[in-house]
């Protein structure tokens, strides 16, 4: 089921947030922004959030990411399994980086770092409407179509949209416009991550689940996963596991989650 607006509508938005200042603050943001959103709904918690989306719907749902009861990764994921479900864009802080960066994985199509200002707030919205128009709202935005307010959440989605092996910071850097220099220490400022080491967490997350689920020999995995030395491959994979790649294989199944 898709929702629609047309005429002098608004987008309807479920604002999920447990802390009622920071509500507070939000709904002032988006209304800062002058576009046509409107909170139809506030719930302190994921469990609420699914609960009211089950019986009413909404275009947009604005989720922080830290909540008791339900926190935003486990309401997106259980969202992503109702009909007519909504888009959703996360709230996060800095300490919230890698839960966000897992929930891209499941659809969201955006998310703000706080403390959120009405130019980030309208910049993500604008990208969300053109990409509504467009006919893709879940779709990830042109990287030269949106301005740097969002850039981490567009430099991850090339990311996570990238085959493993062929990650550098180069290209990414390229692909969203700006300096390598630059890039690298933009992102450890809004992340706490180096890119370097980001992208080879990544690497050895693709490695565990090739060593531990596949017959490929450990060259063949190095290979695929963009080392050229099977050596420096089997010495960077110690270093993540704590065992070579052989030990990990030998030490039976495990989850590659």
């Amino acid at each position: 089921m898709r929702h629609t607006v047309t005429g002098n509508e608004t987008y309807k938005v479920l604002l999920v947030e447990d802390e009622r200042w920071v509500r507070l603050v939000l709904r002032e943001v988006l209304k800062e922004t002058g576009l046509p959103f409107r909170i139809v709904q506030e719930c302190g918690n994921g469990l609420e959030a699914l609960d009211w989306l089950k019986e009413n719907n909404a275009h947009l749902v604005l989720a922080d990411v830290k909540m008791p009861v339900m926190d935003g990764l486990s309401f997106v994921e259980q969202a992503s399994r109702l009909a007519g479900k909504p888009s959703v864009v996360f709230i996060s802080g800095h300490d919230d980086f890698h839960a966000a960066r897992q929930a891209l994985r499941w659809g969201v199509v955006d998310y703000l770092l706080k403390p959120v200002e009405a130019e980030e707030m309208a910049a993500v919205l604008r990208r969300w409407m053109a990409e509504r128009e467009k006919g893709g709202s879940s779709a990830a935005p042109s990287p030269a179509a949106a301005d740097e307010t969002s850039l981490i959440g567009r430099v991850l989605r090339i990311i996570h949209s990238s085959p493993v092996h062929a990650l550098s910071l180069s290209d990414i850097a390229a692909k969203v416009h700006m300096n390598p220099s630059y890039l690298s220490q933009y992102f450890k400022q809004h992340t706490g991550t180096n890119f370097i080491d980001y992208i080879v967490g990544l690497r050895m997350e693709e490695a565990r689940r090739l060593v531990a689920s596949t017959t490929l020999r450990i060259c063949e995995i190095a290979e695929r996963l963009g080392y050229n030395d099977t050596a420096y491959f089997s010495n960077a994979f110690k270093k993540a596991t704590g065992q070579t790649p052989l030990e990990y294989r030998k030490s039976g199944p495990k989850s590659c989650s």
